[in-house]
């Protein structure tokens, strides 16, 4: 079995990545106040946006092609 744990954590991080990110673009600017006027929000739903596209990428990337070249049956004298 082909389970590459990558892929679902990618998608994972790239959907709270985008609805952090979108939160933080839509949200009152009164509230980041606190935080010196810094968009937390927005900050990190981008950081979590690309760490997420990164692992799904190279999940993907390594991600085996049915499709290939058939296994080459073993030519050794037994």
């Amino acid at each position: 079995m082909h389970l590459d744990v990558r892929l679902p954590i990618g998608l994972l991080f790239c959907f709270i990545g985008i609805v952090l990110a979108a939160y933080g673009l839509l949200s009152d600017r009164e509230i980041y106040r606190v935080s010196l006027g810094i968009n937390v929000n927005l900050g990190w739903g981008i950081i979590l946006l690309l760490f997420g596209a990164l692992m799904f990428f190279f999940g993907w990337k390594k991600h085996p092609d049915p499709s290939g070249p058939a296994p080459t049956p073993d030519t050794r004298a037994h």
